[in-house]
């Protein structure tokens, strides 16, 4: 599969981040610094959108993404020892509920920096 440029360039910058401060430290502080380096990195994004969920057509209540990122993809941080099977969950159902093609998850709690590219099954699988 091609790289994607958009992908490959939040990686770097997460990378950048978890080089320089490594792991331990809460959350909302990788946020903050994951907020500096899109901007260094000249990325339009939004950060703690919220959205709408629904169930059968009602709503039910609001999540909010980490970041959305150029419009196309969403960014869910966690700063957790190692990613499991909810946090993928929770990543894969934001990218459903906000109908994007695609997300990322990335976790600065483990030792090496994790990422997983997550794909919106109702989207085609060329991952376009």
């Amino acid at each position: 599969m091609e790289k994607d440029p958009l992908t490959y360039t939040i990686i770097g910058c997460a990378m950048k981040i978890h080089n320089s401060l490594g792991n331990g430290f809460q959350e909302v502080i990788y946020q903050r610094c994951l907020k500096i380096e899109l901007k260094r990195a000249g990325l339009d994004f939004g950060r703690e959108i919220e959205q709408t969920i629904y169930y059968d057509g009602i709503e039910v209540g609001t999540r909010r993404a980490d970041f959305i990122v150029e419009n196309k993809l969403i960014v869910e941080l966690k700063a957790v020892i190692n990613l499991e099977d909810v946090h993928l969950a929770q990543a894969k159902n934001y990218v459903i509920a906000y109908d994007f093609p695609r997300g990322l998850l990335i976790n600065f709690g483990s030792t090496s920096l994790q990422y997983k590219l997550i794909f919106n099954p109702h989207y085609n699988s060329d991952h376009s």
